[in-house]
C-alpha cells in the first residue's frame, strides 16, 4: 500500500505549478501527508555578470527575491486555502533541479509533484527542463502536472 507523509511541490509561482499544487493539496487530504512548497531563487548577476558593474543593479538581489517569494507563499496558501494543510514553506538559492533534488532527499519526501511548461523544440533545447531533470534524478516518485491538465469531475 502506499503511504505518503511529505509530498514536495517545487513552484516558480506560474499557472503550471498553481495546479500541480491542487494535486498536491487533493493527495495529502487524502493521504494525511504535510505538503513541503520550495521556491528556488537564482542569482541572476551570475548569468549576466555585466548587471553587478551597472549603478544602479538591473536586477533584485537575491535578499530581495527571497523575501518576495516568502510573500508569495502567503498569497498562495491565502489564495488556494490551504491553511488546513500541514504545509511548510521553504526558499533556497542556487540551481533549480539541483536544489530540488536536494530538498527531496534532506526531507525524505515520499513523492514529488511539480508543472511543467510543455516547452517543446528549439524552447526545450535552449531553456532545458528543470521537471524532466529531477524526474531523472529525484530520489522518488515524481508526478508530472501538464497544462492543460485532465479533469477530475467528482460525482
Amino acid at each position: 500500500m502506499i503511504d505518503l507523509k511529505r509530498i514536495l511541490v517545487p513552484t516558480d509561482f506560474s499557472k503550471f505549478s498553481q495546479r500541480a499544487l491542487a494535486y498536491a493539496a487533493a493527495f495529502a487530504e487524502k493521504f494525511g501527508a504535510e505538503v513541503y512548497l520550495l521556491h528556488v531563487v537564482q542569482d541572476l548577476a551570475l548569468f549576466i555578470p555585466d548587471m553587478i558593474t551597472v549603478s544602479p543593479p538591473l536586477a533584485p538581489s537575491v535578499d530581495q527575491l527571497t523575501a518576495a517569494a516568502r510573500d508569495a507563499f502567503q498569497r498562495l496558501i491565502e489564495e488556494n486555502r490551504l491553511d488546513r494543510l500541514t504545509l511548510h514553506c521553504e526558499v533556497r538559492e542556487g540551481t533549480p533541479f539541483y536544489e530540488i533534488i536536494r530538498f527531496a532527499k534532506e526531507a525524505d519526501i515520499d513523492l514529488i509533484i511539480m508543472g511543467t511548461h510543455g516547452h517543446t523544440g528549439l524552447a526545450h533545447v535552449l531553456l532545458g527542463s528543470v521537471t524532466e531533470k529531477v524526474v531523472r534524478k529525484a530520489p522518488c516518485p515524481v508526478l508530472t502536472v501538464r497544462d492543460p491538465e485532465h479533469e477530475f469531475i467528482h460525482p
